[in-house]
């Protein structure tokens, strides 16, 4: 993670921002705020999800068809026994969660799972 970026963080937020933890389901402050704005990294301020890409996929955390371009990096993840791509800040490389394709929630066919520790949001 690039320090030289990041704001401070608790003990929850530095589990899963820096050391690529997960919340529980279902616990996240966004996993059911659908109010119109822009979420952004809680680490570095960096903007990274419109609401406008937002949808309710059921599955315990925020959900994002669509990253703002250049928001996001993703790299490949290999721990837990699987394969999975792992997305985190591109400014500040913080952990964000998983992205997983083929589903089928949306047009796009792309699901940001992404943890609400890793997240803030500013209303439009």
């Amino acid at each position: 993670m690039k320090k030289e970026h990041v704001k401070h963080l608790s003990a929850e937020e530095r589990h899963v921002i820096e050391g690529k933890g997960t919340e529980r389901p279902f616990s996240g402050e966004y996993n059911d705020h659908y109010e119109r704005g822009t979420y952004s990294c809680r680490a570095c301020g960096q903007d990274l999800y419109e609401s406008t890409s937002k949808f309710s996929s059921g599955c315990g955390w925020p959900s994002f068809d669509d990253e703002i371009e250049g928001a996001v990096n993703r790299y490949r993840d290999t721990s837990a026994g699987m394969i999975r791509v792992e997305i985190c800040c591109s400014a500040c490389d913080g952990h964000l969660g998983h992205v997983f394709e083929g589903e089928g929630f949306t047009e796009k066919n792309e699901r940001h799972c992404v943890n609400s520790v890793s997240l803030t949001f500013k209303a439009k």
